[in-house]
């Protein structure tokens, strides 16, 4: 088993057939597979082994795929960087997962201080000969042919990290078989076929991207539509000129579609949508299928579960439900003591199934915790109604989504916090009819210090991704608190639409 021999059943089944288009370029099965087998080879010749791991910090590109595949041939473990990380934030997974080579742009790079990344033995550029060995040389250089070696299905594959309670990221590990699984499930649950067309726009350095769209297309013998970044304009655009038939997206992407007021007949020729990593909001999917005459299918999952795990069946579609769990996979609600309850009682979903993880990465405490007694706890409180569907209520976990980006107020609490000026902070998530929700903080100030909304907004900016950065700030001079000092939180939230303070 290896996760890349997707594409080298296609370089042999249908090797003229496009794999990938990006803006202009077309790439075929059989020169996505020969890239993929250079890029091994290259890894190879720079001493990379079964079980290293191999950094990809790099935006939606032709490269980035090609790349991920190369890592996977050679027994590699593929280490994905979200291209909104800042320095501290790069070099904190760099060294936390001790990659030993890094595929990046020039832009990235000069971000980083080699001296703060003593496990980083050479790094690849992909635009032009700086600092480091340059793509293209690397392609040239290396023969066009590479066997995927055969791993086992529980040898990692991927490492993707994920916002932590603590304040720093965990790396999910996911193995050959979690991807494997998550290919077929998701190839025979959206009934994809070689005839369709995937519109890939969300990141793949994200779990939703790299598996649920590009591995499941590849899987299916599908052609994938990549794009930069989601831009409602672009991807009309794209879905008109490459008649493409499957549309995935988070919850954001459909409201904007449909602020912009495309036309039917520019989506006509799409077949299925779907949405996931965030509660899609009911008006907009029934809006939708008024507008368009299509349902939008709602599933659910999280980069611990590879990520699909429970979805929302087109013959029997349930408006507001994440629908019953995948074939192969178990989900169920217990209650704070780990008991399984009854229907329509609330408590905290728990999957297991060859979807879930291997565990953290290096972090043996948080997987114990995570995986009890065989069942990932997913964080998400939710209850199964009569005819066995699953709806999500609330979040045992402290985390904000926005735009389906995990954000965790420990982190950006603890960031925050080194300011000089701020005494406390208290992070929370505000509903946002975009996003989802948004990011608010709220900070009381040291003694004596004095400090403006903007230069705060500057500082996270500098030492933080965008979308991490509160959107509200306000000055307060104490925060509600229980009897041990704990933070209210919902009680900041109830009182944030009586506030004026400085909206941002």
């Amino acid at each position: 088993m290896n996760v890349a021999h997707t594409i080298e059943r296609g370089r042999r089944e249908y090797p003229q057939k496009p794999a990938l288009i990006f803006e202009d370029t077309t790439m075929s099965y059989a020169d996505l597979d020969i890239c993929a087998s250079r890029i091994a080879n290259g890894l190879h010749g720079l001493d990379v082994g079964v079980g290293d791991r191999v950094a990809l910090w790099l935006p939606n590109s032709l490269a980035f795929v090609f790349c991920y595949f190369g890592i996977l041939k050679i027994g590699a473990v593929a280490v994905s960087l979200n291209t909104m990380l800042k320095r501290g934030e790069a070099t904190f997974i760099l060294n936390d997962s001790e990659a030993t080579v890094l595929i990046t742009t020039t832009e990235l790079q000069d971000m980083l201080d080699q001296k703060d990344l003593p496990f980083l033995r050479q790094t690849i550029l992909v635009d032009a000969p700086g600092d480091g060995l340059f793509l293209n040389n690397v392609l040239e250089q290396s023969a066009p042919d590479r066997a995927a070696r055969s791993m086992h299905k529980n040898d990692p594959a991927a490492l993707l990290y994920t916002s932590g309670t603590t304040g720093t990221p965990k790396g999910a590990v996911l193995s050959h078989g979690n991807v494997e699984f998550n290919s077929v499930a998701k190839v025979r649950h959206c009934g994809t076929t070689p005839q369709d067309k995937l519109a890939l726009f969300l990141p793949l350095f994200h779990c939703y991207g790299q598996n649920a769209i590009l591995n499941h297309g590849l899987h299916a013998g599908a052609t994938i539509v990549i794009q930069r970044r989601f831009d409602p304009e672009q991807v009309a655009q794209a879905i008109a000129q490459h008649n493409i038939t499957v549309l995935f997206g988070v919850p954001t992407v459909f409201i904007k579609l449909l602020q912009e007021g495309v036309d039917p007949d520019v989506l006509s020729s799409v077949r299925y949508c779907f949405t996931a990593s965030a509660p899609m909001p009911l008006d907009v999917s029934l809006e939708w299928r008024e507008r368009y005459s299509t349902t939008i299918y709602e599933g659910y999952g999280m980069t611990e579960t590879s990520p699909f795990a429970s979805y929302n069946h087109p013959h029997y579609w349930k408006a507001g439900s994440i629908g019953v769990p995948i074939d192969g996979v178990r989900m169920d609600v217990v209650d704070a003591n780990g008991n399984l309850v009854g229907p329509g009682a609330t408590g905290e979903i728990v999957i297991r199934g060859p979807n879930v993880m291997l565990g953290y990465w290096r972090r043996p405490d948080a997987t114990a915790y995570a995986l009890r007694q065989g069942w990932l706890h997913t964080g998400d409180v939710g209850y199964i109604d009569d005819e066995g569907y699953f709806h999500i209520v609330d979040r045992l976990k402290d985390m904000i989504n926005v735009s389906g980006f995990k954000v965790y107020p420990a982190e950006i609490e603890r960031m925050i916090r080194a300011h000089p000026a701020v005494g406390e902070v208290a992070v929370f998530a505000l509903p946002d009819p975009i996003k989802g929700e948004a990011v608010a903080s709220h900070i009381v100030l040291n003694n004596g210090h004095a400090a403006e909304s903007e230069e705060l907004l500057s500082f996270c900016r500098e030492h933080m991704a965008n979308f991490k950065v509160p959107q509200h700030i306000r000055f307060v001079e104490d925060f509600p608190k229980n009897a041990t000092g704990k933070v209210l939180k919902h009680v900041l939230r109830a009182q944030y639409s009586h506030m004026r303070g400085n909206n941002l």
